[in-house]
């Protein structure tokens, strides 16, 4: 499916003329490496959102809880729409009254590497690992570092499509964790969710 597609649902969500995320009309190159970002987004619930380029476009989900270094930690991941691989700098306030209107932070990006594999141990292609409901991927962030699962537990075929992010393995000693979301600063400016509102960016 062509990018023009997945992004239906983005641009049909949003008024460019009110907010300056950006509309994807612009044509991004992915890179050799795929990437990820997690953004912290203080809209009607603050939580964190999870982004992972697959071709050319930023499969999303919404973790209520952010990402957590801790084996141990289940977190709930939603799965949103779509965004447009530009989406990975968007930092800003998204204007009252449009669609997930409040201020957002890229709190950490970098690129990740596909791992998910068959039952017979070859790789399998990461889209097609995601639409099977289960994907493993190692990530290179300026904060999170390590193999994490995404493992789908509810289709949505009668209620909402709810996956589980987990970290594989042992916990890191120096990892970050899971930060206080009003305290945490943006890994692209360094500011934090109050700086950027009361800047007023859009």
């Amino acid at each position: 499916m062509a990018a023009e597609d997945r992004l239906r649902t983005y641009r049909g969500k949003r008024d460019f003329e009110r907010t300056r995320e950006p509309s994807g009309q612009q044509h991004r190159e992915g890179g050799e490496q795929p990437h990820f970002v997690v953004q912290i987004h203080d809209a009607r619930r603050m939580h964190f959102d999870s982004r992972l380029q697959v071709d050319d476009v930023l499969k999303s989900w919404s973790v209520p809880k952010g990402p957590s270094t801790d084996p141990g930690d289940k977190r709930l991941a939603v799965p949103t729409e779509d965004h447009p691989l530009e989406y990975e700098d968007f930092e800003g306030v998204i204007p009252k009254g449009e669609y997930g209107g409040g201020t957002v932070i890229v709190w950490d990006r970098g690129t990740y590497e596909p791992l998910s594999h068959d039952r017979g141990g070859r790789p399998v292609e990461f889209g097609e690992s995601l639409e099977r409901g289960h994907a493993t991927f190692r990530l290179h962030g300026a904060k999170l570092h390590g193999e994490y699962a995404l493992t789908r537990f509810r289709s949505g075929a009668d209620e909402e499509e709810a996956w589980l992010l987990v970290r594989k393995g042992p916990a890191r000693s120096d990892g970050h964790g899971t930060p206080d979301p009003r305290r945490a600063r943006s890994v692209r400016t360094g500011r934090t969710l109050a700086q950027v509102a009361a800047d007023g960016e859009q």
